[in-house]
């Protein structure tokens, strides 16, 4: 009786250790399906966060600096939500209205217009801003001869900003007053020389043509009779409404339908290019805070274009100005009435410096500058992969003509 009784307690411990481990195992499938579960949810988790910050990263490039400076501890005094990383050119009243808190609430659709003015061509640049300001363009003018007071006359000149200083490039004030934090507000900017006339050119026009086509980077095509043109690619076209690229089989650079780069396609020229809000986030990172007149930056703006250079650059043809190649800066400050000696001083002394002469010397010397410096960085950075290889197109072309 007592080993029928033993195994009969024996049976029953096996069966409970047999339904213990039975639960034991279902509890372990179950942890293990949570486990995996949780992992699915932190994975979808973690990419939606990395699309989301790259999408933010696309359309709105400024905002990274706002991280950036949190996590380089600068900013860790101040609560998140009172930093503002950004700013704008607009101008605000002393006090407020209901009007212009409504106008100040929204920023939708708004662009920007700077320009480099000197008082001698206050007629032409009076005639551009006309056609700006009625289509929701804040304007900047760049006073390189210093001369602020002489536009107050002007009904508009109190709506503008004015920054003076004495014989300084537009790229110098780019550099330093059009941060991409600033300008970030505005759909496009137009950076744009003081030379250009404007009788067949309308801002709205040309805007719904780039946005329609994907510019990034553009510029109104010059009129064939403009005093200084230098690139065909710039020329309009008469029966286009744009163009990408130019075809021309004369000179040392022939453009044929194979051509991949300036000055056969993706390319604008420094005197009226128009930026979209990312590809001045680029542009102005390549602008040399040292080399001022610029020189060799038009070459390299298609690598701002925020993808094929072939195709989101481009020239509005029926939407043209006239580039009048009117040579100014580097003129004398207006001064007052010299005196007998120092009349008399400038007859003896030296002769007068050819300042336009020196002007393009400097330019050229800047220009072999940003040659070498952008040589240079392409060695340095070993990770930098070119998005625009040259090919041997070029090289089959040239076996071809011969």
């Amino acid at each position: 009786m007592k080993s029928i009784k033993t195994w009969r307690l024996l049976k029953r411990n096996s069966f409970s250790d047999g339904v213990k481990f039975g639960v034991k195992m279902k509890q372990l499938q179950f942890m293990a399906i949570m486990c995996t579960v949780m992992l699915f949810v932190v994975y979808r988790t973690t990419y939606y966060q990395y699309k989301q910050t790259e999408m933010e990263a696309k359309f709105s490039p400024f905002d990274i600096s706002k991280e950036s400076r949190f996590s380089s501890g600068r900013l860790k005094s101040l609560p998140r939500g009172i930093v503002q990383a950004r700013s704008d050119l607009e101008l605000r009243p002393l006090w407020s209205t209901s009007s212009s808190r409504k106008k100040f609430g929204v920023y939708s659709n708004r662009n920007l217009l700077a320009i480099p003015a000197g008082i001698k061509q206050k007629d032409n640049v009076d005639a551009i801003v006309r056609k700006f300001l009625p289509e929701n363009f804040t304007v900047i003018l760049f006073h390189y001869d210093g001369d602020v007071n002489a536009w107050r006359g002007l009904d508009w000149s109190n709506k503008a900003i004015h920054i003076a200083a004495q014989n300084q490039t537009k790229w110098w004030f780019a550099k330093r007053f059009l941060h991409p934090d600033v300008v970030s507000n505005y759909d496009y900017i137009f950076l744009w020389d003081e030379d250009l006339g404007v009788e067949n050119f309308d801002p709205r026009r040309y805007l719904e043509i780039v946005k329609s086509e994907g510019f990034e980077i553009s510029q109104p095509a010059l009129d064939p009779n403009s005093t200084e043109i230098h690139h065909k690619f710039t020329i309009r076209a008469r029966t286009k409404k744009f163009h990408r690229r130019v075809y021309d089989l004369r000179g040392s650079v022939k453009c044929t339908n194979i051509s991949e780069g300036p000055p056969c396609t993706g390319f604008v020229e420094g005197m009226a290019p128009v930026f979209s809000r990312s590809a001045w986030y680029c542009a102005w990172h390549l602008i040399q805070n040292d080399l001022v007149h610029g020189w060799g930056m038009d070459m390299k703006l298609g690598y701002c274009a925020q993808g094929d250079r072939t195709k989101n650059v481009g020239i509005i043809d029926s939407e043209y100005v006239v580039h009048q190649g009117i040579q100014t800066l580097g003129g004398q400050p207006p001064t007052r009435k010299s005196t007998k000696r120092e009349e008399l001083a400038k007859r003896h002394g030296p002769a007068p410096v050819d300042l336009r002469a020196e002007i393009r010397r400097q330019s050229t010397m800047e220009l072999q500058i940003f040659k070498k410096r952008w040589n240079e960085a392409i060695e340095q950075d070993k990770s930098w992969v070119d998005p625009f290889p040259r090919k041997q197109r070029r090289k089959k072309e040239r076996r071809q003509d011969h």
